[in-house]
């Protein structure tokens, strides 16, 4: 049975109050959540055509509400009790007072959660809260430099069937009100000086530095994968084969870790130019990340599950390319596996501690590694050290390189795609190969 709550409203269907109701929330500290199909005294009634009710309802908070909220919102459909309702996610924005495009920022405009109504706020409440507004967001942080391209950012939307127009840049907010690329677009570019740090030490302490290995200059998306395909690699996996299953475990949970290394990078503090540094230890993985809590957040809104992104147009872009499922649902899978102490909250970083799985970690009672070495055989080693070097290498050119004919690399090739070594991201035309492991 639901029931109203600060965080929570109820609607039978789709009517003129929701932009109202999403204005409440954002300019709630804990955000919110909508449920259409739900009546406001808890019975389930569903919705039918719920595809064009979430274009719609997506369409009008984009539309009718400022400032942008892009980012800040999430329309998905769930089944309850064999039923389709609507769930509306709605993060506490960053930028408040939030408010009806018609109405403008005013008492007419301007609403706040009051227990389970939403309440117009008054004159000094809006001036208070527009005096405490961020402007220093990274959408309006010129880039230090305009040359940027955005191939790459391009070829991971096309991966997941969205093209991208000429517009794309203003659409994604990549840009400032004069139309100069920002931070964010500067962030995603091709070619940027950002670089995330991914260090290995032999022991418990940062003595015995044994890797120092940098992902980035170039877009974060593309330095976010390399990051995750770093931790799966090191993120070992044995199995125990007993008489009944076989039992598979990891230094640490894959999910958390995942979740905890996508929440460092889209939350970090870039204005701080200081990026999220991620440290393996002998019995730890140690994420940092920079800037603290959000500015309005307390440590208990933290621990709730409710999102207020600090980079909203990350946020967005992140969860179109499929690296973040919804709003709030990172730090909840965290939490179904570890308890708050993996988190130390200070003023200018939050830091992340996972412990490794001590079975695994001493290989006992842990029979095999599963991801035990592929081997490869010598043509495949020279092909991929020349991707690794050349992403965008053709057939062609690695037939002239190890002096080979083309059909001789294409067999190769499909060969180091099967046992997962590479794959091909994008087309053939406009694509990259991308180093999928290393166990080789």
């Amino acid at each position: 049975m639901y029931s109203e709550s600060s965080r929570l409203e109820l609607k039978e269907k789709l009517n003129e109050k929701l932009e109202k109701e999403v204005v409440a929330f954002l300019n709630n500290r804990e955000g919110g959540i909508i449920y259409l199909g739900i009546t406001d005294n808890g019975q389930l009634v569903g919705i039918e055509n719920i595809d064009a009710e979430q274009c719609k309802i997506a369409d009008r908070i984009k539309n009718n509400i400022l400032p942008s909220t892009l980012g800040l919102f999430d329309v998905v459909s769930e089944e309850i009790e064999g039923k389709n309702v609507i769930k509306i996610i709605i993060s506490s924005g960053v930028e408040k007072p939030y408010y009806l495009k018609d109405k403008g920022m005013s008492p007419n405009g301007c609403y706040f959660r009051v227990g389970t109504t939403s309440q117009p706020m008054t004159t000094k409440q809006i001036e208070d809260l527009f005096s405490k507004r961020i402007h220093n967001t990274l959408r309006n942080i010129v880039a230090p430099r305009q040359d940027l391209t955005f191939s790459q950012l391009r070829i991971y939307y096309e991966e997941k069937g969205i093209k991208l127009n000429d517009r794309f840049a203003d659409t994604l907010e990549l840009k400032t009100a004069d139309s100069k690329y920002n931070y964010i677009g500067y962030l995603l570019a091709d070619e940027n000086g950002v670089s995330i740090k991914v260090a290995k030490y032999a022991g418990k302490d940062k003595v015995d530095l044994i890797q120092n290995e940098e992902y980035g200059y170039c877009s974060l998306v593309k330095a976010t994968n390399k990051v995750l395909d770093k931790f799966d690699i090191e993120n070992i996996t044995f199995a125990k084969i007993t008489s009944k299953k076989r039992i598979e475990k990891n230094l640490v949970k894959k999910v958390p870790l995942r979740e905890a290394i996508i929440n460092a990078i889209v939350h970090n503090d870039y204005t701080r130019e200081f990026p999220p540094v991620f440290e393996i230890f002998s019995d730890r993985i140690v994420i940092t990340s920079f800037g603290g809590l959000v500015a309005g957040q307390t440590v208990d809104d933290f621990f709730s599950c409710a999102s207020m992104p600090r980079n909203r147009e990350l946020m967005r872009i992140f969860k179109d390319l499929d690296l973040v499922e919804h709003l709030g649902s990172g730090m909840t899978r965290i939490l179904q596996e570890y308890d708050r102490s993996i988190f130390d909250i200070r003023d200018n970083f939050i830091r992340v501690t996972f412990r490794f799985d001590e079975d695994v970690a001493k290989n006992a009672p842990i029979n095999a590694p599963i991801n035990a070495p592929i081997k490869i055989n010598d043509v495949q080693q020279e092909i991929v050290k020349l991707m690794k070097n050349n992403e965008k290498i053709t057939y062609d050119e690695l037939a002239e390189k190890l002096g080979k004919e083309r059909t001789t690399i294409m067999r190769q090739i499909k060969s180091l795609r099967e046992t997962g070594i590479i794959e091909r991201v994008g087309s053939n035309k406009t694509g990259y190969w991308k180093i999928v492991s290393n166990k080789q």
